[in-house]
């Protein structure tokens, strides 16, 4: 009954969502306030069902409930428990149905909290979010159902993706999904205030919470994303460019600008045009990656259907949200009062510097994801990866920094270019000291690196700026947060930088008891042994590694893992992280000489990538918590006055 109560769950919850779209439809017409009341209550209810059903396919693969189609394709009696769990939404119909059940709670989150908005703003606003939730509820009732049963059923399943078999899984989807949603959030709010004509400082403030909540699980979703395909694929790379990749990087540049358009409109008002147009922008960045996952026109070990009609489904609701929000832009953008004006040389202008080129970016990364899709449907087969993608984001980026560096220690309206050039006097000294230090005694270097380890070392002094000549105990704690996220792009910079630079690697095959180096570690495989785990067995090398010559030598252990549901082989790399970078190991295969092939990277302060991504997640939640502890205070205090 378990599949029967969630598929029950899933029907109720669209039949809610379309009497939340009629709710909305009636309240904004008639001026029905039984009606604009009402609506809070379906969408809370709304939210419970989706719960309900995203638990009941959980109950089911926990269970090993063979008789529900997707628990037999995608898991196992043998399975961890964890693998279990997580593999709810380690598929396709599942991981929509996730992606709905925060859409839902999402949405009940509005209806329960939300009080700052008109009343006809926030209905319609919530009918918004109830569209696009119909949408899917659609997409997984009419063509996706994760609840259908098997007759007979299936002795056992087929399992999961051995490389999805890791605790990643149980955190990574999640976190990006919350952050696609809560931009749909956001859209729906923009949605709604251009229906109503309401696009100012408390629209503004109302959306904040939410562009920010996305951003932070964004940020945390992209930089584990990073690390479980670093240590998991075995190519020793953080980034690969992969279209799939691409599909959560571009949400994030989106949310980005957005982000810092939305706390202009809120602080300022200004920038409200760009609020307006950046939270269509990024929910369609959002869209067009459940579209690349879902569509099957990649093949990615990320990507989750092959189904052409599921593909056409989506590509149909990504016409119709994102089609109808440029037509309802077009058609209102003209209502849309103008906001405070501000000179170029000021806070604003140096974040609405920061938004063009992270919309340049944006484009850049857009179009190099899809033109070899498209030459590839014209017969036309070519491949746009890292070089591409390096060249053409990296100059521009650097910019970026610069520009960011520079924008908090400007004035609000209006500043003068000379006092901010004295501003940035301890920054540019320590850019050029940095350059220059790197320059001389860190040995051969591309530009962009050697530009990348300048920028990251005044961008950081330039982040802490902010704070001097402050009580740091009375600082907000908003301020904290840009502070702390400035500071981790400076960090996840200097580590980008000189891991590109300084990665050195050795592909070398070895007997028992030879040795092999790499930067100045010396490894020597000391022998080779099966070992078995609870769904697997492997090969399992023991690396005996010095460093220096007289240091304690330590081991490490790679593996390459046979797995039988399905049958896959992996290969699980070892990894030693030192103060100043990583130690990556892989064992290959045995040769025909009786020689193991093993692959070795020193990849110094790689480590500096996703510390800095960590940074820039806390920043995000300090800001955060600030600005909601502001309204809570301000909110007591109206209270007392009252």
């Amino acid at each position: 009954m378990t599949a029967e109560t969630g598929l029950a769950a899933l029907w109720l919850a669209a039949a809610l969502a379309a009497l939340q779209v009629l709710l909305a439809a009636l309240a904004l017409q008639r001026d029905d306030g039984d009606a604009a009341a009402a609506i809070r209550a379906v969408a809370i209810v709304q939210g419970a069902l989706s719960a309900i059903a995203m638990g009941a396919l959980i109950a089911a693969f926990l269970a090993s409930d063979m008789s529900v189609a997707l628990v037999a394709a995608n898991s196992h009696s043998q399975k961890p428990w964890l693998y279990k769990f997580a593999g709810a939404w380690g598929n396709h119909e599942g991981s929509m149905l996730l992606w709905v059940t925060i859409l839902g709670i999402a949405g009940a989150a509005v209806a329960r909290f939300e009080h700052r908005l008109a009343t006809r703003t926030l209905v319609a606003t919530l009918g918004a979010q109830a569209v696009i939730a119909l949408g899917f509820f659609a997409f997984l009732l009419f063509a996706s159902n994760p609840f259908a049963r098997l007759s007979p059923a299936p002795a056992d399943g087929a399992g999961l993706n051995p490389l999805l078999q890791d605790p990643g899984l149980a955190f990574h989807p999640p976190t990006l999904y919350a952050g696609y949603v809560g931009l749909s959030v956001a859209f729906s709010f923009a949605v709604g205030a251009l229906v109503t004509r309401d696009v100012g400082p408390a629209f503004a403030r109302a959306m904040r919470p939410w562009v920010l909540g996305a951003w932070v699980f964004l940020t945390l979703g992209i930089t584990a994303g990073s690390y479980w395909a670093y240590y998991e694929l075995g190519w020793g790379g953080w980034w690969f460019w992969d279209p799939v990749e691409n599909a959560s990087l571009m949400p994030w540049l989106a949310a980005t600008a957005l982000l810092h358009s939305v706390t202009v409109l809120a602080t300022r008002d200004g920038l409200r045009a760009w609020t307006v147009m950046l939270a269509v922008v990024a929910f369609s960045m959002s869209m067009i990656g459940t579209f690349l996952v879902r569509s099957g026109i990649l093949t990615s070990v990320h990507a989750f259907a092959v189904d052409p009609t599921r593909g056409s489904f989506i590509l149909a609701l990504l016409v119709l949200y994102i089609g109808g929000a440029l037509a309802l832009f077009g058609a209102r953008i003209g209502t849309v009062r103008q906001g405070k004006l501000f000179e170029p040389v000021s806070r604003e202008g140096s974040l609405v510097a920061n938004n063009l080129l992270l919309t340049v970016i944006l484009g850049i990364v857009l179009i190099g994801t899809f033109y070899p899709i498209v030459a590839g449907a014209f017969g036309t087969q070519l491949s746009v990866g890292p070089p591409f993608f390096d060249k053409a984001t990296g100059p521009i980026a650097l910019i970026l920094v610069a520009i960011m560096a520079a924008g908090p220690l400007m004035r609000w309206r209006r500043d003068d270019a000379s006092e901010v050039l004295s501003r940035l006097f301890l920054p540019l000294a320590a850019a050029l000291f940095a350059g220059a230090g790197v320059f001389v005694l860190g040995g051969a270097i591309g530009v962009l690196p050697l530009a990348g380890v300048a920028l990251a070392a005044g961008l950081a002094v330039a982040s802490v700026a902010p704070l001097a000549k402050r009580n740091l105990r009375r600082a907000p704690l908003h301020l904290w947060g840009m502070v702390v996220a400035h500071l981790g792009i400076a960090v996840s910079l200097a580590g980008m930088a000189i891991s590109t630079a300084y990665t050195q690697e050795t592909l070398v095959a070895v007997g028992i008891g030879q040795p092999a180096r790499v930067g100045d570690f010396t490894v020597r495989l000391a022998g080779v042994r099966p070992v078995v785990g609870q769904n697997w067995s492997a090969l399992e090398g023991r690396l005996e590694v010095t460093r220096g010559e007289d240091a304690e030598p330590f081991v490490l252990r790679p593996q390459v893992r046979y797995f039988t549901d399905p049958v896959t082989t992996t290969n699980e790399s070892a990894i030693a992280t030192r103060w100043d970078g990583q130690l990556y190991t892989v064992l290959g295969t045995l040769g025909d000489d009786g020689r193991w092939q093993l692959r070795l990277w020193w990849k110094p302060f790689v480590t500096l990538i996703w510390a800095g991504g960590a940074l820039i997640a806390v920043g995000g939640v300090l800001s955060l918590v600030g600005h909601q502890w502001r309204r809570f205070r301000l909110g007591r205090r109206q209270e007392g006055f009252a």
